[in-house]
């Protein structure tokens, strides 16, 4: 059973998701108590490979009140993506020889209580796959509404 902390919805909409993966990250001091309290937002956050290691970058992750503010890091300081090697080169070969991007998706707790992010391999939308996003989930909606509504 994972519990969810932050999602980043856009990422779905913005983004043709090829493949995803289950990454660690180093979080210091309060960070933690911050994601089981939810002070997170993913939303603006993205990866980067940063001297052949991954790093996820602008994901606010707060203070609480209850923590000693000196020992604190910033709000938006990037963090470090723990993978497997192999996993860290097929990413690394992806991104700069395909143009593909690495977005954040959700970040959670695992089986064992270990923070985790979900990350994917993904391909910018053009406008129109957009519409089309649009179009299909409303019409998924409008049939789901009538299959509700439906009297037997």
């Amino acid at each position: 059973m994972i519990k969810k902390v932050a999602q980043n919805k856009k990422a779905r909409y913005e983004y043709e998701i090829i493949e995803t993966y289950e990454a660690g990250i180093v979080l210091e001091g309060n960070e933690v108590k911050a994601l089981r309290s939810g002070r997170v937002n993913i939303n603006d956050a993205y990866c980067r490979f940063i001297k052949g290691e991954l790093w996820l970058l602008n994901a606010h992750i707060g203070h609480l009140e209850t923590t000693n503010r000196s020992f604190a890091r910033e709000e938006r300081a990037p963090r470090k993506l723990l993978l497997h090697k192999k996993q860290l080169d097929k990413l690394f070969g992806k991104v700069h020889k395909e143009g593909l991007t690495i977005v954040p998706l959700m970040i959670y707790f695992n089986e064992r209580n270990i923070a985790k992010v979900s990350i994917a391999l993904a391909k910018g939308k053009k406008i129109h796959d957009k519409r089309e996003t649009l179009k299909r989930r409303t019409l998924d909606r409008e049939a789901q509404q009538a299959m509700k509504n439906r009297s037997y």
